[in-house]
């Protein structure tokens, strides 16, 4: 049975992607746990589209170097 697609999953990962461009390629993450599900921003992590820093004060989620 071939695999589907959820359209919308891909739209909110998407979404995750251009908000964190637009705040200049990092922002923390706590604030995106309350936009975004945990689910959308493993995937982007799995993908190796963007990556977790600890900065010791907290953690930022950014856009991955190689992407």
């Amino acid at each position: 049975m071939p695999k589907t697609v959820d359209n919308s999953f891909e739209r909110r990962a998407n979404h995750l992607l251009r908000s964190i461009r637009l705040c200049g390629g990092c922002v923390p993450l706590h604030q995106m746990q309350f936009q975004f599900s945990h689910s959308v921003i493993q995937t982007l992590l799995d993908r190796e589209l963007v990556q977790v820093q600890n900065t010791g004060r907290g953690f930022l989620l950014e856009i991955a170097e190689d992407f």
